[in-house]
């Protein structure tokens, strides 16, 4: 299943963002971010797509994380950290605009 055109473009700036592949200490602020502007549904769809390009140690971590986040406080520094590391990747800063 083809992903949404905004949701490929942010699978494109994560992937920009981490060429090397999302740190584990950044899943759950990077969900946390993500999860502020997107629906679960549609973070399932990111995850998804990222753990199909990943291994499957990957995929299960960003699993994890997505189930974190719920009974998770993240830290406003962590989600700043996660944020940049985006911003230099071209992440807009503002709502992805769903076309």
């Amino acid at each position: 299943m083809a992903l949404p055109s905004f949701l490929a473009r942010i699978v494109d700036w994560l992937r920009a963002g981490y060429p090397d592949g999302v740190p584990g200490q950044d899943y759950i602020p990077l969900v946390a971010l993500l999860g502020s502007q997107l629906t679960d549904d549609e973070l399932a769809l990111i995850a998804t797509e990222l753990a199909f390009s990943s291994s499957p140690e990957s995929a299960e971590e960003i699993g994890k994380a997505i189930g974190a986040v719920t009974r998770t406080e993240v830290s406003e520094s962590d989600i700043a950290r996660v944020r940049s590391r985006l911003a230099a990747g071209g992440w807009p800063l503002a709502t992805p605009d769903r076309d």
